[in-house]
């Protein structure tokens, strides 16, 4: 078994180093208010032994794909595809920045002795918009990476295995699922709430999931870009103070990464993580 579900107990990821993540390129909402600005490498490379000094100290082993000069973005490496009980999916970025990204994950999964299901082709998806509720029901972000056609694709090859898979659209500029909605905890949630269609919020109500809600700014400040480790842990960004605060009013023990040049490439902790192993 791979993946549980969202919540379960972080055991192993992947990510990438931001080695050649020289400037914010204008491909989301929030790259765009940097665009042309030089990103500080330092910082850059700090923030990302934060991460990755987080995950040791919860005891999570890591894996880390080699940068390449012509991957500026790896290191958001939740976005190549979704993992589940028994493999994973290989996405197809909308991006061409991120092209080069397919095939380098593609045989990291591999060395890794990760099975490939399948892999959306004709369609769009990316890993953004990849989100557990339940073992074995998955929502999935219709919003400016993933379109209907990847979501199709992602519901043919995965009906089969026993997932319930529900599209959930929303406005263009949140980017990913998990920029506006996170579960964190079994029945606990970080979301934007306004920005969800009905039908979602309906579906999480049946589910027993609570949601502490952020305003729409939130989103564009990665104030759900948040990681679940399991036994009510999650990682956060230490500038989402009332995030945090409500966090912890509900029971979450709040490790706090003080990250903010790689925000302005337009991802937080989640975008930064694939998850491999949940027990």
């Amino acid at each position: 078994m791979f993946v549980r579900n969202g919540t379960s107990v972080l055991k192993k990821v992947l990510t990438c180093a931001p080695t050649y993540l020289d400037e914010a390129a204008p491909i989301n909402e929030i790259s765009k208010k940097y665009q042309g600005q030089h990103l500080d490498k330092g910082k850059l490379l700090d923030e990302y032994q934060q991460l990755l000094d987080a995950y040791a100290k919860a005891d999570i082993q890591v894996e880390q794909l080699t940068p390449q000069p012509s991957m500026t973005n790896s290191v958001f490496a939740r976005d190549f595809g979704g993992c589940v009980r028994e493999g994973y999916i290989l996405g197809n970025f909308k991006e061409p920045l991120r092209y080069s990204e397919h095939s380098e994950y593609e045989e990291k999964m591999k060395q890794l002795g990760i099975p490939k299901l399948f892999e959306v082709k004709k369609g769009l998806f990316e890993g953004g918009d990849f989100a557990f509720l339940r073992e074995n029901i998955i929502a999935v972000g219709i919003i400016e990476r993933t379109n209907m056609e990847g979501f199709a694709e992602l519901r043919e090859g995965l009906e089969p295995l026993g997932y319930e898979l529900y599209p959930v659209p929303a406005d263009s500029r949140y980017l990913h699922l998990d920029m506006c909605f996170n579960l964190v905890d079994d029945n606990l949630a970080v979301a934007y709430e306004e920005g969800l269609p009905t039908a979602f919020k309906v579906l999480l109500k049946k589910l027993g999931i609570e949601i502490i809600k952020v305003p729409e700014e939130a989103i564009f400040n990665h104030g759900c870009n948040l990681e679940s480790l399991g036994n009510h842990r999650v990682l956060s960004l230490k500038q989402n103070k009332d995030v945090n605060k409500a966090l912890r009013e509900h029971g979450m023990d709040v490790i706090e990464l003080d990250i903010t040049e790689t925000l302005k490439a337009g991802g937080g902790p989640h975008c930064m993580t694939f998850p491999l192993k949940r027990v």
